[in-house]
């Protein structure tokens, strides 16, 4: 199985820091299309996401299952099944091995799914997603300009593209 990973703040949806209620989520101009791209070429999709403002107080696990539930409906109903969604819900402090820049989520994902690391893909707005990524064994790596503020000049990612919107310039 060939995976296509990717992180869900500012890559999927606008960032805004510590999203956690459906009424403030806004989708990433385009990423429908992105992601239907992603689907026709073969792809798994999964979602793997720190989540620190659980850590840290600011809302629960139940108040991001229930944001997240209504996204993965919601893609569903506009096409695109995502495969599965993995989280780290630590703050940086709790030294896990499951927020990124460390691989657990990945590695997880792919102890679950039987995924081929090497045929798949890892798209992020951070460039702890992509030091994730390449720990996980993943050698395919997209950077985003859509989220945060990322330094061109020092990327390890294989590619940087304005969003995931415009993954098909990349002909993957």
């Amino acid at each position: 199985m060939k995976v296509f990973f990717v992180d869900r703040d500012g890559v999927i949806n606008k960032e805004i820091g510590y999203l956690h209620e459906i009424s403030k989520f806004k989708y990433i101009e385009g990423i429908i299309d992105g992601l239907k791209y992603i689907k026709s070429k073969g792809y798994e999709i999964i979602l793997i996401t720190n989540q620190s403002g659980i850590g840290r107080g600011f809302y629960n696990v139940e108040q991001f299952t229930k944001l997240n539930n209504w996204m993965l409906k919601d893609l569903k109903d506009k096409g695109i099944d995502i495969l599965d969604v993995f989280f780290c819900p630590h703050s940086p402090d709790d030294c896990c091995q499951c927020r990124k820049p460390n691989p657990g989520l990945f590695l997880d994902a792919q102890k679950k799914f039987g995924i081929n690391m090497n045929s798949s893909w890892s798209i992020g707005d951070k460039e702890t997603d992509i030091k994730a990524a390449s720990r996980a064994g993943i050698k395919k790596t997209i950077l985003v300009r859509s989220g945060h503020k990322i330094n061109e000049t020092t990327s390890k990612s294989n590619f940087i593209i304005d969003s995931l919107a415009n993954i098909v310039e990349l002909r993957i």
